[in-house]
């Protein structure tokens, strides 16, 4: 049980940013658009994406790229198709700020941050 867990992770290819600066919600909508694509249609869309989201994604997504091109010294790029197979990002921390308010009351702002999940799968060309 224990040695195919080991081959499991061996095998799985993932990238992760965490803490980061701008909220899940506006992450998700991102993140949305490549969930499932071929890595390099993802760039594509990421690339000329205007969010702020869009940037941090694509460079997690060529990290990503990157730890598969290590874990598998063996293979060429070119002879496998790689997908993103899972793109999470969930609620991180967040920092919380005061606004004065009128009659001297304060207000709190909650500026929101997220972690981001990004694994990738593979689909062999013949």
């Amino acid at each position: 049980m224990a040695q195919r867990l080991k081959e499991e992770k061996r095998s799985k290819v993932t990238a992760s940013l965490r803490n980061h600066r701008i909220s899940a919600r506006k992450t998700r909508l991102v993140a949305d658009l490549v969930r499932g694509k071929e890595v390099n249609k993802a760039l594509a869309i990421l690339k000329f994406t205007p969010n702020a989201s869009a940037a941090y994604i694509e460079k997690l997504l060529v990290s990503a790229i990157n730890n598969w091109e290590q874990k598998n010294p063996d293979k060429a790029l070119d002879d496998v198709t790689l997908y993103i197979k899972s793109i999470q990002v969930g609620e991180a921390g967040m920092l919380k700020r005061i606004q004065p308010a009128p009659q001297g009351r304060a207000h709190r702002i909650r500026k929101r941050m997220s972690h981001i999940t990004l694994e990738l799968g593979e689909k062999i060309n013949n």
